[in-house]
C-alpha cells in the first residue's frame, strides 16, 4: 500500500502514543495497529487519512478476536480458542479504542 503524507503523519502519531504498526496476514490490504493485548485494522479513508475497519479487538494468541456473550459469560473468541472478557480486559480494550479514535480524528 502506498501511503500519502497525511497517512504517514497518522502512523507517526500512533507510534508516538506507544502503538505498533503491524500486519495481519488475512488482512494484507489493511494497516494493523497494536498496543498491549489490543489491536485494530485501519483502511484508507476518503479524506486521505485512515478510518477504522471494523471494531478494535482484544488479541487471542496474537490474533484478532470477536467479543461474544454466551450462557457462561463474556468471551473474546478466535476460531476454537477463547479467553474470558474480564472487566480488566474490556477496560483495556475500551481505553485502546478511545485513544485510537481520538488519534484518527483529522488534524487541522
Amino acid at each position: 500500500m502506498e501511503l500519502n503524507p497525511q497517512q504517514i503523519s497518522v502512523l507517526d502519531r500512533l507510534r508516538s502514543h506507544g502503538m505498533d504498526i503491524v500486519a495481519f496476514p488475512m488482512y494484507e490490504s489493511l494497516i494493523g495497529v497494536k498496543r498491549g493485548n489490543c489491536a485494530a485494522l485501519l483502511a484508507p479513508s476518503e479524506d486521505g487519512g485512515f478510518r477504522l475497519y471494523g471494531s478494535p479487538s482484544y488479541l487471542v494468541n496474537g490474533q484478532l478476536s470477536a467479543h461474544t456473550i454466551q450462557s457462561d459469560g463474556h468471551w473474546f473468541v478466535r476460531k476454537n480458542e477463547k479467553i474470558e472478557a474480564t472487566p480488566e480486559r474490556r477496560a483495556e480494550l475500551d481505553a485502546f479504542a478511545a485513544e485510537l479514535a481520538e488519534i484518527l480524528l483529522p488534524v487541522a
